[in-house]
This record gives C-alpha cells, structure tokens and sequence, in this order.
C-alpha cells in the first residue's frame, strides 16, 4: 500500500521559509517521479513541482520558479520542497504525491500538510 505522510507545515509569517517533508512508503520510491501540489479551498490542486527518478531533473509551474525547491533523498525514501519568500496567497493544504513524470494524475497524494501564511 503507497503511503506519503507530509510534514513540516505551520504557521509563517509573510516572506518567511518552510521545508516540508514526505516520507513514502509501501513502493519502490526512487522508480517513481514525485511532485508537490497544492489546494485552497474551494480550488483545484495547483502542480508546483515535480522531480525525476533520480532527482536529476525537475520542473516547477512558473508561479513557484525561484521561490520553491523540490529534492528527495532516495537512500532515505523522503521527498523535500523548500518554500521561500512565501506569500499569504501560499497558505494552502500541500501535498506530496506519487506521480508518472509526463501525467497530470494527482491521486495517489499523501493526508497534506497545512501551510499559513499571516503577520
């Protein structure tokens, strides 16, 4: 059974940094891309990044290039996204999610990770 179980989220003020963290289970992580996304309510899942097998490669939707960095250490079967510079319009749920590099298929995600972004 996949399991994806996000850390690291809270409260943070305007213009302040994160790491969250995924740790997966249940598969074989490192033959598998995996991607962030994210959801406020009421909205769709928003794709931030996504990251290749062997963490060579990534791809980040043009509102997050340059404020986010998606890792994963394979040894350890754990997936990072580094947020900085964040915006109350970054307060969302985030997700780490088990994903085909070239499909847009976001169901296999984990529980999330809540992010609040306040003075």
């Amino acid at each position: 059974e996949v399991q994806l179980v996000e850390s690291g989220g809270g409260l943070v003020q305007p213009g302040g940094s994160l790491t969250l963290s995924c740790a997966a289970s249940g598969f074989t992580f490192r033959d598998y891309a995996m991607a962030w996304v994210r959801q406020t309510p009421g909205k769709e899942l928003e794709l931030i990044a996504r990251i290749s097998t062997t963490g060579s490669n990534s791809r980040y939707s043009q509102p997050f290039r340059g404020r986010f960095t998606i890792s994963r250490d394979n040894a350890n079967d754990m997936l990072y996204l580094r947020a900085n510079s964040l915006k109350i319009e970054d307060t969302a749920m985030y997700y780490c999610v088990k994903v085909i590099w070239s499909s847009n298929d976001f169901s296999q995600r984990g529980q999330g990770t809540q992010v609040t972004v306040s003075s």
